[in-house]
């Protein structure tokens, strides 16, 4: 039985090229009730889970803070994920944990079956479990992502591969890992947007860099988001990757052209080159915590 419902010949042919929306059972199968959840939150290893919480005002994506769980158990953290404004971020969880290696396997088979000539690598299986009007700011990935909601209602606002929501130099500052994912937001930006209501049974993907950002409902929100690369895909991050270099090392003016093209093939050179050589040295500053869990108030957050 199929994963996801609608699948048609025009939505595998436009899968990964086009912002589209699918209809899925996922939401039905119980590894995702609260007895799951608590499974999933005692066995997922405690030193990879991101713990989150941000402010209200959708423009200030600096209130963005990491805080630490320390020894709570599963279910005490899906209370506080409950009562409080927490964002729980478990990347990676089919390489940790059996069934959800087993999902990803499905869901990416079902995929290949539906979408011509597709191919798929660097698969991220995360979960996300998070507060009621909870919010993730403007930000965009490096990867192909397609977002499934199991539980809740969450918003998603998906904004254009272009000017003025994102440039070619924002893009060159992300993937080079200068600047974190998330940047500035103008919220009239929204009237150019493409916006999704997504409840149980709804999934989203979007274009490669597509800006996004997401409001919860008022109510605990659980989602699986999958990060994943194809050939196309990996092309474009290093095409990007080596314009930055061109532009801060020559004083060059490149531009961003998709495709396997022959400039592009040199370009996936120079940026594999630079890499090899260790040439672009990310920023590698982490966020520190700066606030924890309390075990006996869980809506409770407590300077780390």
């Amino acid at each position: 039985m199929s994963i996801i419902k609608d699948w048609t010949p025009e939505k595998g042919r436009a899968f990964t090229r086009e912002n589209l929306a699918f209809e899925h059972g996922l939401h039905e199968r119980p590894m995702f009730d609260d007895a799951g959840l608590e499974q999933l939150l005692d066995t997922y290893p405690r030193e990879k889970l991101g713990v989150f919480t941000m402010g209200e005002d959708p423009k200030a994506w600096t209130t963005w803070r990491r805080g630490r769980a320390d020894n709570l158990s599963g279910g005490q953290l899906l209370e506080a994920a409950k009562s409080g404004r927490i964002w729980l971020n478990l990347r990676h969880t089919n390489e940790y944990l059996e069934p959800y290696r087993q999902l990803e396997a499905e869901i990416f088979a079902e995929k290949h079956a539906h979408a011509p000539g597709l191919k798929t690598f660097k698969r991220d299986l995360g979960m996300l479990i998070s507060s009621a009007n909870a919010q993730v700011f403007y930000h965009l990935d490096v990867s192909l992502v397609t977002l499934w909601q199991l539980r809740g209602q969450k918003q998603v606002w998906v904004y254009p591969v272009e000017e003025p929501y994102v440039g070619e130099q924002d893009l060159e500052r992300i993937v080079l890992r200068e600047t974190a994912e998330q940047f500035a937001f103008d919220p009239a930006w929204d009237a150019g947007a493409e916006s999704h209501i997504l409840t149980p049974g709804k999934m989203v993907t979007w274009k490669q860099n597509a800006p996004h950002r997401i409001e919860n409902g008022p109510m605990l929100n659980v989602s699986l988001s999958i990060e994943f690369m194809t050939p196309q895909a990996l092309m474009r991050a290093n095409v990007i990757y080596a314009n930055g270099l061109m532009r801060r090392r020559l004083g060059a003016q490149p531009k961003l052209v998709d495709g396997f093209t022959p400039g592009n093939i040199g370009k996936l050179a120079v940026a594999r080159g630079a890499k090899a050589l260790n040439l672009q040295k990310p920023n590698e500053r982490v966020l520190p915590p700066s606030f924890r869990l309390d075990a006996g108030r869980p809506g409770l957050l407590l300077p780390a």
